[in-house]
């Protein structure tokens, strides 16, 4: 679902009778707290926002003490109530929870808006404590065609400077656009975000891990291999735990290979995959000029667009993976139900004959596979086109 379609959504749940709390999930400068206060504009009523981004995370009174300045607004009628990265404080959900039974028991009207932009720590709380009580909306990297139709962007201009709203006025200035997203996206995320997830031994090697995933992004990589790349003596269970928290973070993931059980899928080499392109450019030396006329680099960036395109945007129930078996490969693999097709991505480079697309289609009954750019669906039309289209 797009930023635009997300705003009608929200807009329209706050204006019906109260009847669940309303979730925004995603990642760090996507615009959800820009979604949340054009909501609280259109509300029309009172409303209340407070973030708990702090130096220091407040405690679950926090909460409380916001919750309260809200109820006070009732007074006059219906308000609405927004608070940000909930998920920096501790017990948040068990906090929600009894506030919003206390409103539900007593009949007040106030609505409540969460905010949060780390997805493990979220879904934690969610399936703990509020289950049966909330609505989630889903606030993902911007897509392509968010990004042409707010900044007139091309198709190559997207592979290379990614989904990132708030970084598009500085692409003119590569320098201060890369920084920006090193210093006010990424820093952040892993500082704030990530290494607030759980406990984590090696910060360092996490930082490390990130870097490597996204060199490597759009390639087949043994947890073996990312150990010798990062010269740690850590084991592969610390690196796949810390994958998973990257991915929490929507920032870095690891898919897993299609197979014909979860415990092959699983104990197979992850394919690794930045879920943003601007991740991974803001660490090159290469300038947008040089990229694109670097084969090989812009093959991958273009691989990885199209990733993370399937990922970003995928519906719920839907899975993304990938196949190999020996010499033969499918870039990614889209599931829904028993529907399941085959997606290979050429941009001009050489990757051999076409014959693993054919070979899975086979082997799997899988719908005709899909090939996305030269010689297939242009990756512009590819890109604009709901995901879900693709197994119809």
């Amino acid at each position: 679902m797009y930023v635009r379609d997300q705003l009608a959504v929200l807009s329209a749940r706050l204006q019906q009778a109260r009847q669940f709390l309303q979730i925004l999930a995603g990642p760090r400068q996507v615009g959800k707290t820009t979604l949340a206060r054009q909501a609280m504009a259109a509300f029309g009523e009172q409303s209340h926002y407070a973030s708990a981004d702090l130096p220091a995370a407040p405690d679950a009174g926090w909460i409380e003490q916001q919750w309260r300045l809200a109820r006070l607004m009732l007074a006059q009628g219906p308000a609405l109530l927004v608070l940000d990265e909930v998920q920096k404080i501790p017990r948040w959900s068990e906090a929600v929870k009894m506030l919003w039974d206390e409103d539900s028991f007593a009949g007040r009207p106030l609505q409540v808006v969460l905010l949060g932009s780390s997805q493990f720590l979220m879904q934690q709380g969610l399936r703990e404590s509020l289950a049966g009580r909330f609505e989630l909306i889903r606030v993902s990297h911007w897509s392509f065609t968010e990004m042409r139709a707010a900044f007139g962007w091309d198709v190559d201009r997207y592979v290379y400077f990614g989904g990132y709203p708030g970084a598009a006025a500085l692409v003119e200035d590569e320098f201060r656009w890369k920084g920006y997203v090193l210093d006010s996206i990424i820093e952040p995320t892993i500082s704030r975000d990530v290494l607030q997830m759980a406990r984590i031994d090696k910060p360092a090697l996490l930082r490390r891990l990130f870097v490597l995933g996204c060199s490597y992004s759009g390639q087949i990589l043994s947890y073996q291999k990312m150990i010798g790349q990062l010269q740690d003596v850590g084991n592969t269970t610390t690196l796949a735990h810390y994958l998973s928290l990257l991915g929490g973070a929507w920032m870095l993931t690891g898919l897993d290979k299609h197979a014909g059980d979860k415990a092959r899928s699983r104990a197979a080499s992850p394919k690794l995959l930045a879920l943003n392109t601007a991740l991974i450019s803001a660490q090159l030396s290469q300038s947008f000029a040089s990229a694109r006329q670097d084969g090989e680099l812009w093959g991958r960036l273009v691989e990885s667009a199209v990733g993370a395109h399937l990922l970003n945007n995928a519906a719920p129930g839907m899975g993304v993976t990938y196949w190999r078996e020996r010499n033969q490969e499918v870039d990614f693999v889209l599931r829904h139900g028993d529907k399941v097709v085959g997606i290979e991505v050429k941009s001009g480079r050489s990757k051999g004959a076409l014959a693993g697309l054919q070979t899975f289609t086979n082997t799997f009954n899988a719908r005709p596979g899909l090939l996305v750019g030269t010689g297939g669906v242009p990756l512009e039309q590819f890109l604009a086109m709901a995901v879900e289209r693709w197994l119809e």
